[in-house]
């Protein structure tokens, strides 16, 4: 299995690079990495016999990166997100890039039950999870009724032909569910200019996958084992032109009075997640919305996650826990039939 990712919020791992050397394909497979958004980049692609000016695709590459950086972070002052931010409840047009990501994440808001949120951020930073760090203690009831009432998509946001307006002047939007996801769509799209059809790009976990890898087959990916501290593969999964991402609780958390809360909060209570599903991943078209339906199925959790998952007809997998130590896998009908 050539190429084997391991998948996690916010960590990647190539487990095995062994048989890309082994087949001796310099020539054929160009690799590129790097840090964006905070995180590390991979992108390994099949020439496919083409005359590929790997230069230039690096700076395609760099360019498409560059260009959601100037779009996406919140911590930049200069952004288009942090500029819709400070707007307070004046209506901004947004660059075709944002308000497509945002039509996007209102579909997501509005089939998940409102549980994929992207102004949940207040509640993040609330619960010590946020760029600020880690506060290790449980919020009093009134300031978590202060963050919620800055937070609900539907609510306080409103997109509306290429411009969106806050209804709370305090709103912000938070796009680290859906952004990365949407950083490996631009940077596929770069790579296809180019005439490749076999490819991987990964971003923090989020990744697309186009055609085959050097074997000749699927792209094998693997979902990282929810044991906080590990690093090991629970389980692999096939993927061709598909979006994926994986959504964990294991790794981030706190613990006080013999209670484990995750970073992983529910916006319809504004509360750490407290079902035992575990991890969720998702293969669809592409990996901005794998991302987003990521996080949308962790906070659901596997009941109801699977319920919507079969009338979206989204390929998902998840992991509960399953007693002291073990663990059980449940996926939805799509999920199997590409697996199948």
């Amino acid at each position: 299995m050539s190429g084997i990712p391991t998948l996690s919020r916010r960590s990647f791992l190539i487990l095995s690079t062994a048989a890309l050397a082994a087949c001796n394909l310099e020539d054929e497979v160009l690799k590129f990495t790097g840090m964006t958004m905070g995180t590390q980049y991979n992108v390994v692609a099949l020439k496919g016999g083409k005359a590929v000016d790997r230069a230039a695709l690096a700076a395609a590459i760099d360019t498409a990166l560059a260009q959601v950086n100037d779009e996406m972070p919140n911590w930049d002052a200069t952004s288009e997100i942090s500029r819709v931010n400070a707007a307070g409840t004046e209506a901004v047009r947004l660059s075709p890039a944002l308000a497509d990501l945002m039509e996007n994440a209102n579909a997501v808001h509005a089939a998940s039950d409102g549980r994929f949120d992207v102004t949940v951020g207040p509640l993040i930073d609330l619960w010590g999870f946020g760029a600020a760090g880690s506060t290790a203690h449980v919020p009093e009831e009134g300031a978590i009724a202060e963050a919620r009432a800055l937070t609900g998509q539907s609510r306080v946001l409103t997109l509306e032909n290429g411009t969106l307006r806050k209804s709370v002047a305090g709103a912000e939007i938070y796009l680290p569910a859906i952004g990365k996801g949407h950083g490996v769509d631009r940077v596929a799209t770069a790579v296809r200019s180019f005439g490749i059809e076999n490819f991987m790009v990964e971003i923090g976990g989020d990744l697309y996958t186009a055609g085959h890898n050097a074997d000749g087959t699927p792209w094998h990916i693997g979902i990282e084992s929810p044991v906080a501290g590990a690093r090991s593969v629970y389980s692999v999964v096939d993927v061709s032109n598909l979006g994926m991402a994986t959504s964990g609780d294991y790794r981030n958390y706190f613990e006080a009075d013999g209670t484990r809360y995750s970073h992983i909060i529910d916006p319809t209570t504004g509360r750490p997640i407290t079902h035992n599903t575990v991890s969720a991943s998702v293969l669809t078209e592409n990996a901005m919305l794998a991302d987003a339906w990521s996080t949308a199925m962790l906070v659901l959790g596997r009941d109801r996650g699977l319920e919507i998952a079969e009338a979206q007809n989204l390929a998902v997998v998840f992991i509960d826990r399953d007693g002291a130590e073990g663990y059980k896998t449940t996926e939805s009908s799509r999920f199997s039939a590409l697996q199948a």
